[in-house]
């Protein structure tokens, strides 16, 4: 495995792990060169997918380019890679239970920005920007509003269920 720093093309596995609920190993390397640490993951290639984009070409998924998006997206919020990573995961394996190994890329879209909407509303603001094409400030400020209406709604949901229980406790 070639070091992200240096280059240098030998590097020793210091620790391996299974990642929860997926079909992923994490490693943790040490550079034989630098001497650096660097985290790396290998999984099982499944079943190649199909993406159909706007245009109707298709290309093969690339989970790289979601992580590319999410990355841009959640720079300098407080997500981890290991969160990043999951997600992806999560995106990757409903994908690949489907029927179709032909997905559009609207739908990778939208799998994408629910989930990661549950994460970080601020970098789902972020990613929605750039996957919808957000052209004013006004398409910002509708995509507020309905983020502040979902977090209302759900706090109320949260409060009614607070308050059923105590009432049924009594």
């Amino acid at each position: 495995m070639q070091c992200p720093y240096c280059s240098y093309p030998d590097s020793a596995v210091l620790e391996s792990r299974v990642v929860p609920d997926t079909c992923t190993i994490r490693r943790r390397r040490q550079c034989g060169k630098c001497e650096k640490r660097f985290t790396t993951y290998e999984r099982v290639e499944g079943v190649d997918l199909a993406v159909i984009k706007k245009n109707g070409e298709h290309e093969p998924f690339d989970r790289e380019k979601i992580k590319k998006g999410l990355m841009k997206a959640t720079w300098k919020r407080p997500i981890s890679m290991d969160d990043v990573e999951a997600l992806i995961e999560e995106v990757e394996r409903k994908l690949r239970l489907r029927d179709s190994k032909e997905i559009k890329s609207w739908e990778i879209g939208k799998m994408v920005m629910n989930r990661l909407r549950k994460v970080d509303p601020v970098s789902y603001l972020l990613f929605a920007s750039v996957y919808r094409d957000f052209q004013t400030i006004e398409d910002f400020e509708q995509e507020i509003r309905k983020l502040k209406l979902e977090v209302g709604e759900a706090r109320l949901q949260a409060k009614l269920q607070q308050s059923g229980s105590v009432k049924g406790e009594s």
